[in-house]
């Protein structure tokens, strides 16, 4: 297997919950009205440092898909699923029902995007960009500071 290159991503960002693993920007969140066996789950446009699973038809709440697992590229965790394109068959004719099911008009939307299991994946802000503020200066540490009698400081 080769080196694994990872894609730091700038900002608040959605991120493995077992390793801490960039995986998602807030501007590629599409839907959080997603659901998963585990619980709520998001969906998004663009994922970073996966890898993507074998092609499998499910049937999901909203019908058949075709859908791969996706899995975090550095711990090998799973994270969701990515929709894909049901790869023709030559029988495919003679199922048009699933056909027609797994490319419902109102769910073509979802194919080429990505869905992160919330229980896997935690919503971290990049702590670096944010300022600090020191609250204890100081200049103000001195007029808070007072003595008592047996020479503890307190504030």
């Amino acid at each position: 297997m080769g080196r694994i290159f990872v894609v730091e991503l700038d900002g608040r960002s959605y991120r493995c919950k077992y390793c801490g693993t960039h995986l998602a920007l807030p501007v590629d969140l599409v839907s959080r009205s997603f659901h998963c066996h585990s619980g709520k789950a998001y969906l998004f446009n663009n994922v970073v440092n996966i890898t993507i699973g074998a092609l499998e038809e499910k049937m999901m709440l909203s019908g058949m898909h075709t859908v791969a697992d996706i899995f975090c590229c550095c711990c090998g965790q799973i994270i969701g699923w990515k929709y894909v394109l049901p790869t023709p068959t030559p029988h495919t004719h003679t199922h048009a029902r699933t056909s027609e099911a797994a490319h419902e008009k109102s769910q073509k939307y979802r194919v080429g995007k990505f869905v992160l299991e919330s229980g896997r994946i935690v919503d971290e802000v990049d702590l670096s960009t944010e300022g600090f503020i020191d609250t204890h200066s100081d200049l103000q540490s001195e007029r808070l500071r007072k003595e008592d009698p047996n020479g503890k400081i307190f504030f």
